[in-house]
Order: structure tokens, then sequence, then C-alpha cells
């Protein structure tokens, strides 16, 4: 699969159009999203599952523990814990299934993870369809390390299922080209503006690693005008100069697409992530709002997923239909063996720094 951008004119165009720095849609835009005022079909994956899910999560709060797509249907399924929010994810036309544990419930459990088990190498999230809050531990964690997060785990019972993965997880910058910033090399995520301002977003951690932008040919991109990094994994830069070609969008295989603006990952989601390493895969979304404790700190609120990613591929696209993600952060494996993957949802940056996509 090839993917060119038609973003930005000049060296920069040509440079980063080679090498797959820019990526947006792949199909057409999705269907829009159910009603959540009255009944209809149920909303599969053909619709705006991620908008369903977050206007449903907002209505029904702690009454809620998370959503997912059903692999087997297709299916919107939402959890409740009573029967007056089932009968509100009917209306919205997706499916209801019924759990002990609320919001609240798993929210404490994290809370206490965070508290207890906070090392480098481990992370968690919420596995809504079941019910628990999945602690993930990397090689790294062993030792006394080891007994700590056990122990923390021990603590919540059932309401925490353990597992492990090969690797570290490790932010996927490396050194070389082709946008750099000194010895630090990253993916471009994607290209925003504020009014007649043109900029561009990518992971936080890379632009903590130095302030002016350049391509594979050493042509100046831009300078840093926001990071935020650990906490969350995001940062901004400014173009030095307006792009030339301010339609934005890509050709894969010819054809020509476009971003339409920000989207909500839902469990289960199909998604596709470009970078500068690795180039374009896809995989599905297996969490939301994963706390990971890197090297560097921790970093709360990101997507986790199956789609493999390598030190260069920091900062790149996450992306569905024409909605734009996430941006990639970090994670372990390789495009080789696999992975696990974690990204930084773009809607924070877009409104923390007032850009839209374009």
């Amino acid at each position: 699969m090839k993917i060119r951008s038609t973003r930005i004119g000049g060296t920069a165009a040509a440079t980063m159009a080679a090498s797959g720095l820019l990526a947006t849609a792949l199909v057409a835009a999705p269907a829009a999203d159910a009603s959540l005022d009255a009944p209809g079909g149920a909303v599969t994956t053909t619709s705006d599952t991620g908008g369903v899910a977050a206007k449903l999560a907002q209505r029904l709060g702690d009454r809620t523990a998370g959503a997912y797509v059903d692999q087997a249907t297709k299916n919107l399924v939402v959890t409740v814990t009573d029967a007056k929010a089932a009968q509100a994810v009917r209306a919205a036309g997706a499916v209801p299934k019924s759990v002990t544990r609320s919001g609240s419930d798993l929210k404490q459990v994290m809370s206490a993870l965070k508290r207890d088990a906070t090392v480098a190498g481990t992370a968690w999230a919420v596995d809504p369809a079941a019910n628990q809050v999945v602690l993930t531990m990397d090689s790294t964690v062993k030792g006394t390390k080891l007994k700590k997060v056990q122990a923390a785990a021990s603590k919540q019972g059932t309401a925490v299922r353990t597992t492990r993965v090969a690797g570290a997880f490790r932010t996927f910058t490396a050194g070389g080209d082709p946008i750099y910033t000194g010895s630090a090399r990253c993916s471009l995520g994607f290209n925003v503006k504020k009014g007649s301002e043109y900029f561009f977003l990518t992971a936080g951690h890379c632009t903590e690693a130095g302030s002016t932008w350049t391509d594979e040919s050493g042509g100046t991109l831009g300078g840093n005008a926001g990071s935020s990094f650990p906490g969350n994994d995001y940062g901004i830069v400014k173009y030095a100069s307006a792009p030339e070609d301010t339609q934005g969008g890509v050709t894969v295989d010819g054809q020509f697409h476009d971003i339409t603006g920000a989207a909500d990952a839902t469990v289960g989601q199909t998604v596709t992530r470009s970078g500068s390493t690795t180039g374009v895969h896809d995989g599905q979304v297996t969490a939301l709002n994963q706390t990971v404790n890197y090297q560097e700190g921790s970093v709360s609120g990101l997507i986790q997923t199956t789609v493999c990613a390598e030190p260069g591929d920091s900062g790149g696209p996450l992306f569905a239909g024409a909605g734009a993600i996430g941006l990639t952060s970090g994670g372990s494996g390789d495009c080789s063996s696999g992975g696990v993957t974690f990204f930084q949802p773009v809607t924070e940056p877009l409104s923390e720094f007032g850009v839209e996509i374009y």
C-alpha cells in the first residue's frame, strides 16, 4: 500500500511523500452516528462507533463501564449496570450488556494500581468485555518490582487480570531521518491549522528531544510550538512557512482521500497506522484510557492496539476511515513478531492548542 502526501509543496513535500510520513484516510468517510434519542438499527463498525460510545459514556456516567465492538456481530456493545441505562443504549442503536462492576468501581481499581503498582514496565486499562482492569507487565518487571506489582493486583481480587508481554515498553524514537531534531527521528502525525497559521502534530517525547525540525534533505520544516510529555504524549510544530498546498490529503494507490476531522476510538475497532520506519499497518483497538509507565515517566489516557510499530514511527498518525484518531506513542515488539502499541488520542492536542485538522 503506497501513501503519498499532497498537503505541502516544495522539497519538504517530495521528501515526506517518498517516506510515507503524512497519512490520512484510506476509505470514505464513515456514516453518520446513530441518534441517541430514537431507536434504530444496531450501531456497527460502518457507523461512528466511537462517537456513539462517547456520547453514551457522557450520558450514562458511572452506570457504564465501557464499550466495545463485538467481533462476531460487529455491533457496538455498551456495558450497563441498570435497566434504565440499558434502555438508553438500545435507543442509541447499540447493544446493552449488564455487568457487576460500574465505571466508578473500575476507576477506583485503577487509582489503587497507580498508587501501588507504578513501576516502569507496567500498564493498565479497562477491558470492557471482561468488566475487569487488565494489568500488563513487560519483561523488565521482575524481582522486587514483580512482587510489588503482584501484591498490588492481588489486593483487587478478580477485578484485576494480569498479563505479560515480551520486550520492554519504550517510546519509538530513533536516530536518523526523515524528519528529525538533533539525533532523534520521528514521524509527522497530522497537519493542522489555526486561522492562517499551519502546524503539524507529533509525539510529545519527540518534541521534548529538540526544538527545530528538518526533513531528510536538511530543509527546515519548523519549530516547536508546544509539548506535553510525560503525563501526555503530544507536541505541535509550527511550519516555518505556509504549505503551498492547503487542501490536504493523500493519494493511496492512485486515489485521493482526505481526513475530515477527529474521531474517538472504540475497543474492537479496526485502525490503521503509518510511520516513517515501517510504513502502513492495520490492527485493532484493545483498550482505552490506558496508563503506561515508560522509563521516562507515566503517560495516561492512551489507546492500546495490536498495530505493530518500531523506533522512528513515534508521532505517526492512527486513523480509521476519514477520522484522525491518535499519534504513535510507544509499546513493545516490532513488525516482524508483532506486539503492543500505544497511541495518544488526537482530540486532546487539538483542544489544547486550539487547532483543527484540514
